[in-house]
């Protein structure tokens, strides 16, 4: 079997903020998105609600391109949004803004999702990060689609940045996960053993007029319906550049470690969605800090030691893909704490030093404002 290729892309979607009061706007001056689209590097777009802004990378070959795509690109929103005093954060929720005074995005595609799923959708102020890696074979990316289920857990938990919503603690360090599992068509995959059976159900909803193709299809990983790729949807958005790349970088590595496995007619063991399920609530719940069940072993294994376990069995794709100090920072990324983890600690600190509640979270938008465009660690 070829070896695929292995590009990959990544799209971010931003929320952003009124730089003074650190507010949620609600409708974003139509001076950003222009600006912004006279990079020559990547797309940009308006999202699901006026107050976002997605990017998407070009095609990349290898995570040093993906690395300078993204800094480019958060770089440039940042200034766009400057000039209307306003700023960019890439979390997966904001900490105090209220859902019901958001505005739909005025674009043909997003008001019919809305006139759909009604109240579902008019609560999803959320943002997220998407990672496409090219695959080419079809049945290989239904495949991988199976077996890489497995992992959604550890990539959500190494990227948890919504640990408030509506200027409340949650107690969780990703609530988009709790906002975002009421879209329908959305979770773990089912497991298909073809591509055409993949299609054969997809197709079921699309005659009966459901919905137009598989992109309404919302899985936490899935084949692109434009695109050769198999993408991954089910992480927040990190709040820090560097942190965003380490996780893509842990994603194909991941793809290619199972192709390996493949190719020695080989394979990760397959799980009930129930279990997964269950590892994908303890790492919205608890992040890095928490524990994983190992359901080999059938216990609970501290995060730490199951993210050592994981580089150890991806070095050799990481070594091949010349980004070796990409899956190492993830071992950072678990020791410092995730984004959720530095919202959390930013707001404690504020109220210990006499904050209100409205100083704090506004200290944490602080944080996250200049946490989206700082000089990576590495």
């Amino acid at each position: 079997m070829d070896e695929p290729a292995w590009t990959m892309g990544v799209e971010e979607e931003y929320l952003l903020v009124h730089r003074e009061t650190g507010a949620l706007i609600t409708k974003q001056p139509p001076g950003v998105l222009e600006t912004v689209s006279n990079v020559r590097h990547g797309l940009v777009a308006r999202e699901l609600f006026d107050s976002q802004i997605e990017i998407g990378t070009d095609v990349c070959s290898n995570l040093k391109e993906l690395r300078a795509d993204v800094w480019v690109l958060r770089q440039a929103v940042a200034d766009a949004a400057a000039e209307y005093g306003m700023a960019p954060i890439a979390a997966s929720s904001h900490p105090f803004a209220r859902w019901h005074q958001q505005q739909y995005t005025d674009k043909e595609r997003y008001q019919a999702i809305a006139a759909d799923l009604q109240g579902v959708i008019r609560r999803l102020v959320i943002s997220g990060m998407h990672v496409h890696v090219g695959i080419e074979d079809q049945e290989l990316r239904i495949d991988l689609m199976e077996q890489a289920s497995y992992f959604l857990p550890h990539l959500l938990a190494l990227s948890t940045s919504s640990p408030f919503w509506e200027a409340r603690n949650t107690g969780l360090r990703s609530y988009r996960m709790a906002v975002g599992e009421a879209i329908p068509r959305s979770g773990i995959p089912e497991k298909f053993g073809s591509w055409s059976e993949f299609r054969r159900h997809i197709d079921v909803l699309v005659r009966a007029g459901i919905i137009e193709d598989s992109t309404m299809v919302w899985w936490y990983i899935r084949p692109s319906e434009r695109y050769p790729t198999l993408e991954m949807r089910v992480t927040d958005l990190p709040t820090r550049m560097e942190d965003s790349v380490a996780i893509a970088a842990m994603y194909v590595c991941l793809l290619r470690m199972l192709w390996r496995l493949r190719l020695e007619n080989r394979r990760w063991r397959s799980y009930a969605n129930f279990l997964l399920s269950e590892n994908l609530w303890r790492a919205q719940r608890y992040g890095v800090g928490g524990e994983l069940m190992d359901f080999g072993k059938g216990v609970l294994v501290p995060f730490g030691d199951l993210l050592e376990e994981l580089i150890e069995m991806v070095l050799p794709d990481a070594e091949a893909l010349d980004c070796v100090a990409e899956i190492e920072h993830t071992r950072t990324i678990c020791r410092r704490g995730t984004s959720a983890d530095r919202q959390l600690a930013t707001y404690h600190g504020a109220l210990e030093e006499g904050a209100t509640e409205d100083e704090a979270l506004k200290a944490v938008v602080d944080v996250l404002v200049a946490d989206t465009v700082a000089p990576a660690e590495f």
